[in-house]
């Protein structure tokens, strides 16, 4: 039962939180690999770096860096692939359930992703779930990206609630330290993309959820003092 007194707005990241893209990520860089002749990969070698974007899934397919001349290139050819897949991308069990929840006890909510404008917008607009969302900020809609604080204020700004009223919800380390640095509570989204070695305990959130299910009982969330 929705129960949350103090909290103004819910924020979430995007990929990993509310959407499941890692299928259409992964498989933007596994054609990279077909086509020049490489064994296709597992899934499950592209899912816990789906959060790291083109740098994640073209590090599982060529072991290649950012630095490496030939990034820029490989990189575009992804974007190009991603775009061509990224419609079919699901949201996860239970977030739909989560955001009709917010709306209908009064609860304004947002994204804030490291996605850049060139697929956020195209795919929030496609999708109905984000119909009733009161502020998308991008990973370049700010001159910053996480783990920097300022696109979590510039969504609390758009809509018009202290930061220190909102909830920000997140699968990554930076989601974390963004909302820290912001003066919002933080939840950790344990259903996301994470590495083995990764350790959501040590990432000091101020709560983790299991599922989006979990987050339904708003009577556990976390309250700032």
């Amino acid at each position: 039962m929705i129960s949350a007194a103090g909290t103004g707005a819910v924020l979430f990241d995007l990929d990993g939180t509310l959407i499941d893209s890692a299928p259409e990520l992964g498989a933007a860089a596994d054609q990279m690999r077909t086509a020049r002749g490489l064994a296709s990969l597992p899934m499950e070698r592209y899912r816990p770096m789906a959060g790291a974007g083109a740098r994640g899934m073209l590090g599982v397919a060529f072991g290649i860096t950012p630095d490496a001349p030939d990034f820029p290139p490989l990189r575009e050819e992804f974007f190009l692939n991603y775009e061509a897949r990224m419609m079919h991308t699901r949201v996860f069990e239970g977030v739909a359930e989560l955001v009709a929840a917010l709306c209908a006890h009064g609860l304004q909510w947002g994204v804030v992703t490291n996605k850049s404008v060139r697929f956020t917008e195209p795919l929030t607009r496609a999708m109905p779930l984000f119909a009733t969302a009161r502020a998308i900020v991008s990973g370049d809609t700010t001159p910053y990206a996480k783990p920097h604080p300022e696109p979590l204020f510039e969504a609390a700004r758009r809509l018009g609630v202290p930061p220190e009223r909102c909830i920000y919800v997140g699968d990554d380390e930076r989601d974390i330290i963004a909302a820290r640095a912001a003066g919002m509570v933080s939840i950790v989204a344990l259903w996301g993309y994470r590495l083995d070695e990764d350790d959501p305990v040590a990432w000091q959130g101020d709560a983790m959820f299991d599922s989006p299910h979990d987050l339904l009982d708003t009577a556990a969330w976390p309250r700032r003092a």
